[in-house]
């Protein structure tokens, strides 16, 4: 009798196992690279978390580039099929006279995720106070560098003739260079930015996010052709969007931090939720996922504002809004 259920019982594992095997081959790969790992991307973290991307049949792999020229260079030779970096990389791919160009399709974010942080204390920040400070910026071309510049010309300060700006450290080792002592103010992304004030390495003393206004500051985008041959696939990705831009504004910063967590192990919880507090309440998360024309017409003044914009291009050439108008019905 013991033999007989033991044998049940490996039977039944053997089974569910190949069960289980069939059902993942029954989703379908979509290889997603990312410009950067951060906080503020939280709705996609929550898509691949909550499963959303497998109840529309799809299996999601993640990857983080570290840039947005890697993020660019992998979804050109096709060593990724849809990438999450800024719209301006979108143009940038276009002006050089691109034969397949790339296609925004959705946005996940639609205002800068960066924040000013200060190496000293500052109890009442104004922004007059960086003139003649070192500062230590975004790469240059970036969207978090033109939009930083953007803003600070709005406060009456000359990037270039006002500060002793650095830009020419490497987009990840950015964060590492201030820690080590270099600059007195530096441009952050979140979770580092509040990991950096609890360490008693910096303090927030500013958000450029709320500063800057909307604009398409990171969208999904894939080339033309991978779009056209997979529309559908397309559809599924951004519907498990819409799910999980629903459920962030469902639920509350320290829910959607335990979710998120197992992307950022080395942050605790109260970091993780007062950080997604930050980016709901300035309203970071583009709920809405279209690109409009509007942010677009933005996006290329700040650009140009910055002297990084190579052409003007029309709207309807790089963003397509179908797809997520039908999965909003809006």
């Amino acid at each position: 009798m013991l033999k007989a259920l033991i044998l049940i019982v490996i039977a039944t594992l053997v089974a569910m196992t190949a069960v289980a095997c069939d059902q993942k081959g029954d989703l379908e790969k979509v290889r997603l690279a990312e410009v950067t790992r951060s906080i503020f991307y939280t709705p996609q973290y929550v898509a691949l978390e909550k499963g959303f991307f497998k109840d529309e049949g799809l299996d999601v792999e993640l990857t983080t580039a570290w840039g947005g020229d890697k993020t660019m260079t992998a979804l050109l030779s096709d060593g990724a099929d849809i990438a999450l970096v800024g719209s301006e990389t979108s143009i940038y791919v276009y002006a050089q006279g691109a034969s397949d160009p790339v296609i925004n399709f959705a946005m996940l974010t639609q205002t800068d995720g960066t924040f000013l942080v200060s190496r000293d204390k500052i109890d009442h920040f104004e922004w007059g106070m960086l003139k003649g400070s070192t500062f230590l910026g975004q790469r240059k071309g970036g969207m978090p560098q033109m939009v930083g510049e953007f803003v600070l010309k709005k406060h009456g300060i000359d990037p270039h003739a006002d500060l002793d700006l650095i830009q020419n450290i490497d987009f990840a080792n950015i964060a590492n260079a201030f820690g080590s002592g270099t600059g007195d103010y530096v441009q952050l992304f979140e979770p580092t930015a509040s990991i950096f004030e609890k360490e008693g390495k910096g303090h927030i003393v500013a958000s450029f996010g709320k500063e800057s206004g909307k604009v398409p500051y990171t969208s999904f985008m894939a080339k033309a052709s991978y779009i056209d041959k997979n529309e559908a696939t397309v559809e599924k990705f951004v519907r498990a969007l819409h799910k999980a831009h629903q459920w962030v504004e469902d639920n509350s910063a320290a829910e959607i931090a335990k979710v998120v967590h197992p992307f950022f192990e080395d942050s605790d919880l109260g970091t993780l939720a007062t950080v997604v507090e930050r980016y709901k309440s300035q309203g970071s998360f583009a709920k809405e996922m279209k690109l409009t024309k509007d942010s677009w017409d933005n996006l290329q003044a700040i650009m140009d504002e910055a002297g990084e914009l190579p052409k003007q291009v029309e709207y309807e050439k790089l963003v397509n809004t179908k797809i997520v108008e039908k999965v909003t019905k809006k």
